[in-house]
């Protein structure tokens, strides 16, 4: 993959793409498959929970699960690189389902009262900040372009996970913390989701920013 002559925006650059195979049913796809397959149930483990009013080991399954997924966003990319997979499809697919999980999980949190007040508005903020980037990335596909993934944002990828998993514990997060020590500890793992949740937000506010520079650069150039 050359590098665009005359492009270069900083931390990121913008590359022009060569075609790659679809491979639909190479190992990293496979595992993409498998964490879309598990956003519903992910989410149906939440409503159970909350709105039919389940179980605490609900949420413990619940965040087992977005683990799991979360796992094989990592494994899919290191399996693609090292194996020679890499795929149009895969590149085209891997997003879609990190978006899925993410958003789902996120409108979970926010309807069962998890997040709630101010902090709707650093969910608000990665929503809004993956359509801004999904919109910008299929617009420059057409032209051949591609925007790669900052370390930075692989980064924030990390801390908005680590997020949403404490988040999803919840309340049985901090029950069971309270129990450890035998109570004094009121929605610790709660309010640990609520703060990286925040400092995810402002990372996504900064590599959001470096995107939509990086693809407007490329368009001007155009």
């Amino acid at each position: 993959m050359a590098a665009q002559p005359g492009v270069n925006c900083s931390a990121m650059d913008v590359s022009t793409t060569r075609p790659l195979p679809a491979r639909p049913f190479a190992l990293p796809n496979l595992l993409t498959y498998a964490r879309i397959v598990a956003v519903p149930i992910v989410v149906a483990c939440m409503y159970w929970q909350n709105i039919l009013q389940g179980g605490l080991w609900l949420r413990w399954l619940a965040l087992a699960l977005f683990i799991a997924a979360a796992v094989t966003d990592i494994l899919d990319g290191y399996f693609a690189r090292s194996w020679g997979q890499q795929s149009s499809f895969g590149r085209m697919l891997d997003p879609i389902a990190d978006k899925l999980l993410v958003a789902s999980c996120l409108l979970m949190l926010a309807s069962d009262d998890t997040i709630r007040g101010w902090s709707l508005w650093a969910a608000i903020v990665i929503l809004c900040r993956e359509i801004l980037v999904s919109g910008l990335r299929e617009y420059l596909a057409e032209l051949r372009v591609s925007v790669p993934v900052t370390q930075l944002a692989k980064w924030k990828t990390v801390l908005q996970n680590v997020a949403i998993g404490f988040l999803i514990a919840g309340e049985a997060g901090d029950r069971f913390i309270a129990y450890l020590i035998g109570g004094g500890a009121d929605m610790v793992v709660s309010h640990t989701g609520i703060t990286l949740l925040w400092l995810a937000a402002l990372l996504t506010l900064y590599t959001g920013y470096d995107y939509f520079r990086a693809g407007i650069r490329h368009l001007i150039e155009e």
